[in-house]
């Protein structure tokens, strides 16, 4: 029977975006040989399309490593608990539901208006890290995507006065973790089309997924209008992040500046050399 539009579409996305975590698990040696990989679920598009990819992957891998899913059910209230359990069983995945409260702490903590984001992420961090360790995980693997890495370059920039974005791969705080984004190179479109041609279960997020009023939702809606005057140049500062000139900035810890100097003596030839040229010229 031959295959369907939306099928043949499905299978060409797949293919892309396999193509993309592929070269970025190999520019940024995310995986190695033995590795166990804590990939984190979250319910949402990003994640179930990261675990989808990475069990792919898996099968064609050129070294042999494993995966288990992790859930962190941070109680919202709605929180449709066999969601994922009924979807990680169907598929056959060894999986982890971590539960604990950590909504009705940050709703305690953050004052009303005020952004959730940091808390949250704060609170999820911490408990994920300690599961890994416990678990002999050695590398913790994260659904952010290309745009998400844009997304926070500007909000370092332009609320942080720091040029810094979100790396493909990191070594925690604590030296003990290292965190992979395999998504690295994916556009969110092409994610978004994916999760809805494999028709995902998705989750929706009761804290952040609720403040239209976010920076990075703002930053979002700009570099929406940009790609949309002028496409492909989200593209153009994804690559600028890759092609990075410490000379041509001016942060002095980055580059010695200081040790920089000329030779007045070949500076001054070099005028004398210009002057003679032009007198030449002239007469």
């Amino acid at each position: 029977m031959p295959k369907s539009k939306s099928e043949i579409n499905s299978n060409k996305l797949q293919k892309k975006l396999r193509r993309n975590v592929g070269r970025a698990i190999a520019d940024f040696s995310m995986i190695e040989a033995g590795d166990k990989l804590m990939v984190c679920l979250s319910g949402g598009k990003d994640s179930y399309t990261m675990l989808d990819l990475l069990l792919s992957l898996k099968k064609k891998a050129p070294v042999e490593f494993d995966l288990i899913a992790v859930n962190l059910d941070q109680k919202q209230p709605g929180f449709p608990e066999h969601v994922l359990p009924k979807y990680l069983n169907d598929l056959g995945v060894e999986y982890h539901i971590i539960e604990q409260d950590t909504y009705s702490v940050v709703k305690r903590v953050v004052a009303e208006g005020k952004t959730m984001c940091g808390a949250c992420s704060r609170f999820r961090r911490g408990i994920l890290y300690t599961f890994a360790e416990r678990h002999g995980v050695t590398k913790i693997a994260l659904g952010h995507h290309r745009d998400d890495i844009i997304e926070t370059l500007f909000l370092n920039m332009f609320f942080g006065s720091r040029l810094k974005a979100m790396p493909p791969k990191l070594l925690s705080d604590d030296g003990k973790n290292v965190v992979i984004r395999p998504l690295a190179y994916c556009r969110e479109a092409d994610i978004a089309a994916f999760a809805d041609a494999r028709n995902y279960p998705i989750i929706p997020c009761n804290l952040c997924g609720s403040q239209d009023h976010l920076q990075r939702v703002q930053i979002k809606k700009m570099l929406a209008g940009w790609e949309s005057e002028q496409p492909g140049r989200l593209e153009n500062i994804f690559r600028s992040l890759q092609s990075v000139s410490p000379s041509h900035l001016a942060d002095t810890d980055l580059f010695d500046f200081q040790a920089l100097s000329g030779d007045p003596t070949v500076t001054q030839l070099g005028v004398n050399d210009w002057l003679l040229d032009a007198e030449r010229k002239a007469s």
